[in-house]
């Protein structure tokens, strides 16, 4: 029975991590990196967003190649990010481009989706030197029709998830929420909604149990939904009318929800470079995130015509991309593979770090659909 003042656990991760006020991303403190709570790969150094920009300038070439022969005009060069945080990745990518592609400069786009005014702000002093080429957008906007390269970084992942837990006597789910009072939180079990658009959100995310397993699954077991992730990747996959889809992200693919060794979930909290599974624990001063379900996020895609090209470790993904960096012509485009250089790949690519933490999904539409370097692969 839930107490009376319960909210869903998806309701307290949005306010704990986007609240104006008290968000854990409104904070001005660095979260990224060695004095933050967590690396990530932008926070490797900047060959992440140099190798991201090479292969995005590849594909809009091809898609400026495929419009010539047919049309002889050439669309302006866009790219779309979702969720840009701080800039730096922004700032990356565009810095390689105005050294190395300075042909593509004159009419290049660069769109942020962005809803916080805060990190608008942050991001247009990163971004200062490229300011021209930058457009912001607010949440719900969308660059429609969109033709160029759209994609976010470890986005979907900190999107408000629902916790769903297993009642092993009635055997069925129950949602898990949250009570109390700020200085004490804790969990409640709240019933999941059975009417209405809250529940059609829940309807093809929640895993089937079967017979067999319903009998051995132990009470409690954990699992996360996320209907904000999937609703979001479809209107994303609607605004392109020709080009990419990519998230670069962590998660797992179908059957996924339902690992023994996974009993209480994904979701996590990090802080000072820490794992907590204290996930109500100082709202706003700890970041929360979990797997995303990449089938569901495929699917979604899909479901709005979209082609799935690759579903691959950021490790293949990488490795792929460097391949064409090694040799002409691309290697006079890229540049030098200096030692700082080097020791970023390794760190990005390596099993142990980030090469096998992320995985990549690249969708596409149109003409920018290609037997190129990224075959459909589920493997790595």
């Amino acid at each position: 029975m839930a107490r009376e003042g319960a909210i869903p656990f998806a309701r307290f991760m949005d306010l704990a991590l986007y609240c104006p006020v008290y968000g854990y991303y409104e904070s001005e403190e660095d979260k990224i990196g060695r004095k933050g709570d967590f690396y990530t790969s932008v926070s490797v150094g900047p060959l992440f967003g140099e190798m991201l920009a090479f292969q995005f300038c590849e594909w809009l070439d091809q898609m400026a190649d495929a419009t010539r022969n047919e049309t002889d005009t050439v669309p302006l060069p866009r790219v779309c990010e979702a969720g840009a945080h701080d800039g730096r990745l922004a700032h990356d990518i565009l810095n390689w481009i105005h050294l190395q592609r300075p042909d593509l400069s004159p009419g290049f786009t660069y769109y942020i989706i962005e809803p916080s005014k805060v990190r608008r702000a942050w991001q247009a002093v990163t971004l200062a030197p490229f300011i021209d080429h930058v457009r912001w957008l607010e949440a719900g906007q969308f660059p429609a029709p969109f033709r160029g390269v759209f994609f976010s970084n470890e986005l979907l992942d900190a999107m408000p998830q629902h916790r769903l837990g297993w009642d092993g006597r009635r055997r069925r789910w129950f949602e898990w929420g949250v009570t109390g009072k700020p200085e004490r939180l804790e969990w409640t079990r709240l019933s999941l909604p059975d009417h209405g658009e809250a529940r059609a959100g829940f309807l093809d995310l929640i895993p089937e149990v079967p017979d067999e397993l319903a009998a051995v699954l132990p009470g409690d077991f954990t699992i996360e939904v996320s209907p904000s992730a999937a609703a979001w990747w479809s209107l994303a996959a609607a605004s392109i009318a020709e080009g990419k889809l990519l998230t670069i992200d962590y998660g797992y693919e179908a059957g996924g929800h339902l690992q023994p060794e996974r009993p209480a979930g994904t979701l996590r909290a990090y802080r000072n470079h820490q794992v907590s599974t204290d996930l109500l624990a100082v709202p706003g001063q700890q970041d929360l995130t979990a797997h995303i379900d990449f089938s569901r996020i495929r699917r979604a895609g899909e479901e709005q015509g979209m082609k799935t090209e690759a579903l691959i470790s950021q490790e293949l993904f990488l490795t792929r991309i460097a391949r064409q960096t090694w040799s002409p012509p691309g290697q006079a485009v890229f540049g030098d593979w200096t030692s700082i250089r080097t020791r970023q790949f390794q760190t990005l690519t390596h099993p142990n770090y980030l090469g096998r933490t992320f995985r990549v999904l690249v969708q596409s539409r149109g003409r920018a659909t290609s037997a190129g370097v990224f075959q459909l692969q589920n493997s790595g």
